[in-house]
């Protein structure tokens, strides 16, 4: 038989070209190649944060460092689609920590849920940070699991100089003349609720988590004399949140606020907790769930009360937002430590539990 060469050129082949042809027919895959087929990386929980003050470890935290630290998310896994590199742990738990505001928010949970890398499938997502709490509902330093996040933004806005006397608000809802105009129009609020049974789970499971309280936090709680429930040490309970990305602070904002989130569900929401990237989380969250890239079902918003959302009795609105622009929230740490320890004993059980919790999403009994 004539060699493989001598063969290609009796057949025409140039000397050339039958080197290349050889070279092809020999050629394997590179590893980088060979990494890319390698089956994504199963998630079993995201948890979700938006800022962090300064490193991701060793320094004064925000709302990411206790996790990275405590769940030792070590593993560093580059995003250059989204805010900041993310994190893992060898249990199947990534760190994501998404932005401050509603735009970052969505813009990096929509980067991690398109991310060939990860299958995110099963995964269970807990966004856990902190926010101002409604007085009447919660203390300082409690949790709340929450039920409905209802966009603040979406609205038409008068300038509270020329809001007309027999108006309670200028945030007029879109499409409407009027504040709080009747019929509501669902389809332009902004309302995104979580699956029930599965919140009212993490409430059973962390119902008794103990929570950081202080000689401080008392002191600060005892100004809001009138409301029981702002005087009780910190607690973990469920309701509703109002997002925004403006921070409003005052008693006649937090008004609108539970008027607003009574609006939008037919008078079902309890306002309690506020924050600014929730509405924007959940919205790229519905969106990856219609691509099949997530389920919404497994999907946990927790949020710890640093602050509270009005001034104290007695004391003016511009004091009150004074201290809170200097960053001298009352119960920072105590919230940024709740939001770990509470949310921690839902990631434990997931990972825990895996094998049943991966099929079958748990519920209250």
């Amino acid at each position: 038989m004539l060699p493989v060469t001598e063969k290609r050129i009796s057949m025409g082949l140039t000397p050339a070209a039958a080197v290349i042809l050889a070279l092809i027919f020999c050629w394997r895959p590179s590893s980088a190649q060979e990494a890319k087929a390698k089956p994504p990386i199963l998630v079993k929980v995201v948890v979700v944060a938006m800022f962090e003050r300064g490193e991701d470890t060793g320094d004064t935290p925000g709302e990411y460092q206790y996790w990275v630290e405590r769940e030792h998310l070590e593993e560093i896994l580059p995003m250059p689609a989204g805010y900041h590199n993310l994190r893992m742990n060898p249990d199947g738990v990534l760190g994501l920590l998404a932005g401050v505001g509603t735009a970052k928010a969505a813009a990096s949970v929509m980067a991690l849920g398109l991310d060939p890398r990860f299958d995110l499938s099963k995964a269970y997502w807990l966004i856990a940070g902190i926010g101002g709490g409604d007085p009447a509902d919660v203390s300082l330093g409690s949790a709340v699991w929450v039920d409905r996040v209802i966009d603040g933004d979406l609205a038409f806005e008068i300038d509270a100089r020329q809001i007309p006397r027999d108006w309670s608000t200028g945030y007029v809802p879109l499409g409407k003349s009027t504040p709080f105009e009747q019929p509501m129009n669902l389809a332009r609020a902004g309302v995104f609720a979580t699956n029930p049974g599965l919140t009212a789970w993490a409430l059973a499971l962390t119902r008794d988590t103990e929570l950081r309280d202080s000689e401080d936090l008392k002191k600060f709680r005892s100004r809001f004399a009138g409301f029981p429930n702002a005087l009780r040490p910190p607690f973990v309970t469920r309701g509703d949140q109002v997002t925004a990305s403006t921070f409003w602070h005052g008693s006649k904002m937090e008004e609108w606020a539970n008027e607003w989130a009574k609006y939008y569900s037919d008078g079902k929401a309890n306002y309690m907790v506020c924050g600014m990237e929730d509405s924007g989380t959940l919205q790229a969250l519905t969106f990856l769930n219609q691509a099949g890239r997530v389920d919404f079902e497994r999907v946990l918003v927790l949020r710890t009360v640093s602050n509270y959302d009005r001034e104290a009795p007695g004391l003016s609105v511009a004091e009150s937002l004074k201290n809170l622009a200097a960053g001298n929230y009352s119960a920072y740490f105590q919230a940024l430590n709740a939001a770990e320890v509470v949310g921690d004993r839902v990631v434990r059980d997931i990972v825990v539990h895996w094998q049943q919790r991966a099929i079958e999403i748990p519920h209250a009994p």
